[in-house]
C-alpha cells in the first residue's frame, strides 16, 4: 500500500523522544526515509531503530542543534544517506522559565540558540540543496513554534521570544522559498504531555530536568488548572501533536504557506 511520504527524505531536529518522536515515526510509517536526531545517542538509536523494525527507512545525526556545524551535517546527512531533502521539521527545544529580572544572559541566549537560531542555521543550510534540486511536487517545512509565542505566557519571556520569532521566521522564509515549490508554516502547541510538562511531585517541578537540560514537569495543581482550561477537558498526546505537523506535510497542504497552526484543542 502506498503511503503519502513514499520517495520523500525528512530530517526531524530533537526526534529521539517527545513529540519529535512522533513526528518522525509517523512520517516513516507514510513511507519516507527519515534522518533521526537528538543531544543524546540512546534516543535517537531507539527510536531509529523503531522505524526501521515496521519497515522503514532512518539513519541518526546525534548532536546539539545549537552546535557550530551541526546544521550542514544535519542536512549532508539526509543527501548522503538518501540522495535528497524534502521535508525538514525544526522541532528541538529548549526552555527556561524564570521572571525576567532574575533571566541571565546566559539561560536567555541558550533558549534563542536553540529555538530560533538552530531553526535559522537548518534552513540556511538546506538552501543550497533546495535552490539546486528543483522538483515537480512541493517540499515541506514545519517550525515548531508554542502557544507561549502567540498569546504569551508569565515567566517565560526567553521562550515565548524564541517562539515568537519561530512564527516570524517561518513567514519570511515562505515568501522566499515559494519560488523553490516550498511550503513553509509552522505549528503552535498548547499543552501536550511531553517529559517537559508532565506533572511531578511541587518539590521537584522547579528542578526536575530530562536529559537535555530541560525543565520537566509541572505543579500537579497547575497541570489541573491547565487541563480544566482546556474545552477538551484534557492535554494532548505526542502522537495528536505529530498528527498536526503531518496535516502540513501532506500533498494536500500544497496551497497552505506562511500559515501559524495553534494545536491548543481551543484553551485559548
Amino acid at each position: 500500500m502506498m503511503g503519502t511520504m513514499d520517495g520523500k527524505v525528512a530530517i526531524v531536529s530533537g526526534s529521539g523522544r517527545g513529540i519529535g518522536r512522533e513526528i518522525a515515526l509517523k512520517l516513516a510509517a507514510e513511507g519516507a526515509s527519515v534522518v533521526i536526531n537528538d543531544v543524546d545517542e540512546e534516543p535517537a538509536k531507539e527510536t531509529a531503530a523503531e522505524v526501521v523494525a515496521t519497515g522503514g527507512k532512518a539513519v541518526v545525526c546525534v548532536g546539539s542543534v545549537a552546535e557550530d556545524g551541526f546544521a550542514e551535517r544535519f542536512v549532508n546527512t539526509a543527501v548522503e544517506a538518501f540522495g535528497g531533502l524534502d521535508i525538514i521539521i525544526n522541532n528541538a527545544g529548549h526552555a527556561c522559565e524564570s521572571a525576567i529580572d532574575e533571566m541571565t544572559d546566559e539561560q536567555w541566549d541558550a533558549v534563542l540558540g536553540v529555538n530560533l537560531k538552530a531553526p535559522f542555521r537548518i534552513l540556511r543550510a538546506a538552501q543550497p540543496f533546495i535552490r539546486a534540486n528543483p522538483t515537480d511536487y512541493h517540499r515541506k517545512v514545519v517550525n515548531i513554534s508554542s502557544t507561549a509565542g502567540v498569546y504569551a505566557t508569565p515567566d517565560q519571556s526567553t521562550y515565548g521570544s524564541a517562539k515568537a520569532g519561530v512564527i516570524g521566521l517561518t513567514k519570511s522564509l515562505a515568501k522566499e522559498w515559494g519560488r523553490y515549490k516550498v511550503n513553509v508554516n509552522a505549528v503552535a502547541f498548547g499543552f501536550i504531555l511531553t517529559p517537559m510538562t508532565e506533572a511531578v511531585a511541587d518539590d521537584n517541578a522547579a528542578s526536575e530536568t530530562d536529559t537535555r537540560g530541560i525543565g520537566a514537569g509541572l505543579d500537579p495543581e497547575e497541570a489541573a488548572r491547565a487541563s480544566k482550561a482546556i474545552p477538551l477537558g484534557r492535554p494532548g498526546t505526542p502522537k495528536e501533536a505529530a498528527g498536526a505537523v503531518y496535516l502540513l506535510c501532506t500533498p494536500e497542504s500544497d496551497y497552505v504557506n506562511a500559515q501559524c497552526l495553534v494545536v491548543d484543542a481551543g484553551r485559548v
